[in-house]
């Protein structure tokens, strides 16, 4: 039965997905943008894509990798949220420093990343084609963890410009971190909607870690964030690639020890459904049902 069911799946949802992967739903650009702080100056780079319907007001999307660096699961996202006329533009984290990713293999810390992401939202806001006040964030991991420290005025007030970003996506975050070890403030919020979505699997954190974030804000905090766990999903679920077993001394809240990385098919759909009609109703967009990415699929949901 469930060899069944999971052939239906494939047929259903993977198929489509192929078909409309052979489309490029955009026009794509390999860009750099200068980086500049007190101490140095580099380039970070990325790959923009532009939808071919784009105008002077069109949104966009910030899209930022995990440690592993940039895999399929960006692209994942990108694609859907192009053909829904939203730019993204997915940034290389490690090509400007040389390194080659993993735990072993990044920066110390991911503030050491923050410079990269502020020049990059100044990018877009100062494009002819993109609505500086409608461009949004989303990271994995690594990524996931910038997402939510953008959000906090604490980091933004750091840029010395007015761009803010409109919404934040954050998946598996490692929430056991925010309001906990220093520099890793949640809170004093932009006003920005914040989604997190992360899986009860996740070997960084407990199921209850990131409604456990939520619910200690204070109470006018809590109405900007909302909490998507899926109760069968491992870290990385939207890493549609083998499986992985990894060291990390961030793992088993600040432990460490070995992480799974393990995709699975109908929580990645889930989530980029999510992703979707975030950004969707964020942007002011109207979502189409002919969108074969936007199906809900029920079952491997929790609150």
């Amino acid at each position: 039965m469930f060899k069944k069911l999971m052939i239906t799946f494939l047929v259903i949802f993977l198929c489509p997905s192929i078909a409309n992967a052979m489309h490029t739903p955009a026009k794509i650009s390999y860009i750099a943008i200068p980086v500049t702080t007190p101490e140095k100056n580099w380039q970070v780079s990325g790959q923009l894509r532009m939808p071919f319907n784009a105008t002077e007001n069109t949104p966009a999307v910030i899209i930022l990798h995990s440690s592993a660096g940039v895999d399929s699961t960006g692209m994942f996202y990108a694609s859907t949220l192009n053909r829904r006329g939203i730019a993204t533009l997915e940034l290389d984290l490690w090509g400007a420093r040389d390194l080659a990713g993993g735990s072993a293999n990044r920066p110390a810390t991911p503030q050491e990343t923050l410079p990269d992401v502020f020049s990059a939202l100044a990018y877009l806001a100062e494009h002819s084609l993109i609505d500086k006040d409608r461009i949004g964030v989303m990271g994995f991991s690594w990524g996931g963890v910038l997402s939510l420290l953008t959000a906090s005025e604490n980091y933004m007030s750091l840029t010395g410009q007015p761009y803010r970003f409109a919404g934040h996506i954050a998946h598996y975050p490692i929430c056991w971190l925010y309001n906990y070890a220093p520099g890793f403030e949640f809170t004093n919020f932009t006003g920005a909607p914040i989604l997190i979505q992360t899986g009860a699997k996740d070997d960084y954190d407990l199921p209850e870690t990131c409604p456990n974030l939520v619910a200690n804000l204070p109470e006018e905090e809590q109405e900007f964030v909302k909490v998507k766990v899926y109760k069968r999903a491992y870290h990385a679920w939207d890493r549609l690639e083998p499986k992985w077993i990894v060291e990390d001394p961030f793992s088993h809240l600040g432990q460490g020890g070995q992480v799974t990385l393990a995709p699975n098919f109908i929580t990645a759909y889930q989530s980029k459904y999510r992703v979707e009609k975030f950004f969707s109703e964020l942007f002011g967009l109207t979502r189409s049902r002919q969108n074969n990415d936007s199906v809900d699929i029920n079952g491997d949901v929790g609150n």
